[in-house]
């Protein structure tokens, strides 16, 4: 198999390691990265079996439509470009393409968001608790709220419509869940989602220790969508069906 690691930062680097640890033989053809960006083309895409993306907000975007113009597969971990999400995801399907994007890959991540979904279920006619979501992470992370924070909001107002979007500024929107975001120094995420009321409070966390979980799945990821056509989440992967 040949792969490209387009965007050869921590996490690239990261899923580097996954690779070789996993023992499946597989060439890395090229790591673009900031030094040598120029050098992505549609042409040098379609050399490689499958890309795995993580670069920019900025970039994602654009890279991913080159991955698909290259007739390529391409995993993305990139977040912070989602507004562009739908465009790419027609465009996609469009060229019989194939992609996959997920705001986290971490296995235990996507766990809590199936749980996080069932639990809102419930909630919306608990109207006694408010809800909010506290995200921590490195100091390198360029979004913020983080992706999967935004997830969890969105996932929450689809299960619990009582909610209406989210803020990180909460007294600007009172009906809307509030996102507290903390960047530190070496944390590689902490996700809390708690429902408060005046006699109790529920709290659910996902604290990831290292890099390895992200990596590790998005190379699941990777494997799982060769041969496979269209538009994928790591519910797919992972068997997840709500």
């Amino acid at each position: 198999m040949k792969v490209i690691l387009l965007g050869y930062g921590k996490m690239g680097k990261a899923i580097e390691q996954a690779i070789h640890r996993s023992g499946v033989p597989v060439t890395i053809l090229h790591t673009f990265s900031r030094s040598n960006m120029d050098a992505v083309t549609v042409a040098s895409l379609s050399e490689a079996d499958l890309v795995i993306e993580f670069t920019t907000p900025l970039t994602a975007a654009q890279h991913i439509r080159m991955c698909i113009d290259a007739g390529v597969p391409v995993i993305s971990g990139t977040t912070g470009w989602y507004e562009h999400y739908p465009e790419i995801a027609a465009y996609c399907m469009q060229k019989n393409g194939a992609m996959l994007c997920a705001t986290n890959f971490s296995i235990g991540v996507h766990i809590f968001l199936a749980v996080n979904a069932h639990l809102a279920e419930i909630m919306q006619h608990q109207k006694q608790y408010e809800v909010r979501i506290e995200e921590t992470h490195h100091t390198q992370k360029l979004d913020a709220p983080s992706g999967t924070a935004i997830t969890l909001a969105q996932t929450i107002n689809t299960h619990m419509p009582r909610t209406k979007g989210w803020v990180l500024h909460p007294e600007q929107q009172p009906d809307a869940i509030p996102i507290m975001a903390h960047r530190i120094d070496h944390v590689p995420g902490i996700h809390t989602v708690t429902y408060n009321s005046s006699v109790d409070q529920l709290t659910f966390t996902h604290s990831a220790h290292t890099r390895d979980g992200f990596a590790d799945g998005a190379w699941l990821a990777a494997r799982w969508i060769l041969g496979k056509k269209g538009v994928f989440t790591m519910q797919d992967v992972l068997g997840i069906t709500k």
